[in-house]
């Protein structure tokens, strides 16, 4: 039965994390997004059942982001650019049982998410980078903007008092336990 309601709430956050990537605030000329928090549909897989079960979600995602919005240049290109830094966000769940576990696991994820851009920046597509700037700070600075505009936004909203405990009772459903802990 465990297995169970953790494949079925992780296929409903990878679900709701594919429509939410398709609700896009802000689109970037050159590949990436601001959309309605699709990092934390995948984030949250990570904090309901910890580090495993979020890493294979959210390479689940990534791979799902392959088939339905591709642009891939090699093989490696893919790997870093699907399937690690999308996996990446699974990093959320090392902070599944903490105290600000929501929080902080959210943001190690979207850093993994980040680091992982930033390498194809610079290994992939230096070549956009403007002539008098480094491939390494314009990859940091492009990749920057977009994710942790949207991490700015739904870090926010994830520390409204009611938006905390909704989701502290949704963990106690996702988990199956009577309680859920006292803080996010």
């Amino acid at each position: 039965m465990k297995n169970t309601r953790k494949l079925t709430f992780s296929a409903i956050a990878i679900a709701l994390a594919t429509v939410t990537s398709m609700l896009k605030l802000f689109d970037m000329p050159m590949g990436g997004s601001v959309t309605l928090f699709s990092m934390f549909m995948i984030t949250l897989v990570g904090y309901w059942f910890g580090l495993g079960t979020g890493l294979c979600a959210a390479i689940a995602y990534g791979l799902l982001q392959l088939i339905i919005d591709p642009y891939f240049l090699s093989i490696p290109q893919i790997l870093i650019d699907y399937v690690f830094a999308f996996g990446a966000m699974g990093l959320s769940g090392l902070f599944a049982n903490r105290k600000y576990g929501l929080q902080i696991g959210y943001l190690v994820g979207i850093t993994g998410r980040f680091i992982f851009s930033v390498i194809s920046g610079v290994v992939f597509f230096a070549a956009y980078a403007p002539e008098d700037m480094h491939p390494l700070i314009y990859s940091a600075l492009y990749n920057g903007s977009y994710i942790y505009a949207e991490g700015a936004i739904t870090l926010i909203l994830i520390s409204i008092p009611a938006v905390q405990r909704a989701l502290q009772y949704t963990k106690s459903l996702t988990t199956g336990q009577r309680e859920a802990s006292s803080e996010a």
